[in-house]
């Protein structure tokens, strides 16, 4: 069987690219230091325990499973973190991926599908945004990402390495059949978060800030279901090689604001958020959506999930199982 390296293969994106792989016909090899990642969440192949940083545990991974790629989504993605410990997600994200990629070289893999964001953009000038926006990262997050991106580019001129980094916006939604969801601590995004205070684990939901220039004043995201995501890292590794764009937008064309969201889990869950309303966050843009025109053309991908009603529900009823072992 086709074996792929898949780092980060426990976390939430990752263990659904896996299963996405999986259903492919791939074996997807889960590389993973499980600080963030779950042993629970890989069913669709082995696991290996390993930092990025360990070139000798890469190698001994790559010439066991022999991999015909890597998908890269194992990163720290905590954005007020990058910003008071920058240099932890310089040296894990930009140092991490380099180790990959010399990991890589070394043994003779080509393809590598790399898992980047929408916090590139910063705040972007044009919305929908398109690939041709010039990236303006306010964070340290997004400008390891950013970073990320031009390590590639350079390898790809240097060692014909073949490459495409898949800019995604808001992950969201949880394996309709309960198997695998997000489950991080601490938790920061915006529905999960909802949903414990749907749950009562938490007492309310804060908004940070209600007078952006929208038509409720909250923030609007593009909201786009995991399975979704995974879907488009399979068909990106599937294409590599075939004049794929190297950058490619992944979302659903369409926004949703707080209050939206807030109403769609009360909606779905049959019961009320208690809502406070905080300050602006630094960074946050008004509006960050996607247009996912690219995708089409380049992946023959478009999100099946494209109304955030289904989306919370696959996460509500994740949230509502019992807990994995």
């Amino acid at each position: 069987m086709r074996s792929i390296l898949v780092t980060g293969g426990a976390g939430y994106i990752g263990s659904h690219v896996c299963k996405a792989l999986a259903q492919a016909g791939f074996q997807p090899v889960t590389y993973d230091s499980l600080i963030y990642g779950h042993e629970w969440a890989v069913n669709w192949g082995p696991l290996e325990v390993g930092e990025l940083s360990d070139g000798d545990r890469l190698d001994q991974v790559m010439r066991k499973y022999g991999p015909e790629g890597i998908i890269h989504l194992a990163a720290f993605a905590y954005v007020g973190e990058s910003v008071s410990n920058p240099l932890k997600y310089y040296k894990n994200n930009v140092g991490g991926t380099i180790s990959l990629v010399e990991s890589a070289h070394r043994n003779g893999v080509k393809k590598f599908v790399f898992s980047s964001t929408c916090a590139t953009y910063g705040v972007p000038k044009n919305v929908p945004i398109v690939e041709s926006e010039p990236p303006h990262p306010v964070n340290p997050y997004g400008a390891s990402k950013l970073m990320v991106e031009r390590v590639l580019a350079d390898c790809a001129v240097a060692y014909g390495l073949e490459w495409c980094a898949l800019r995604y916006f808001n992950a969201a939604g949880a394996d309709p059949a309960c198997r695998i969801g997000e489950s991080h601590d601490p938790e920061t995004h915006l529905i999960p978060l909802i949903i414990d205070v749907a749950k009562g684990v938490r007492p309310h939901i804060t908004i940070f800030g209600n007078d952006y220039d929208t038509p409720d004043g909250t923030c609007i995201r593009d909201y786009i279901h995991v399975d979704d995501l995974a879907d488009a890292h399979v068909r990106a590794l599937e294409r590599l090689g075939s004049s794929l764009p190297t950058i490619i937008n992944l979302g659903t064309g369409r926004g949703y604001s707080v209050l939206e969201v807030i109403d769609s889990v009360q909606a779905v869950t049959n019961n009320p958020i208690l809502v406070e309303v905080g300050a602006r966050r630094a960074g946050d843009p008004a509006r960050l959506v996607s247009d996912p025109s690219l995708a089409l053309d380049a992946l023959g991908w478009k999100a099946q999930y494209v109304e955030i009603g289904p989306i919370v529900d696959t996460a509500w009823r994740w949230h509502c199982r019992e807990s994995p072992a």
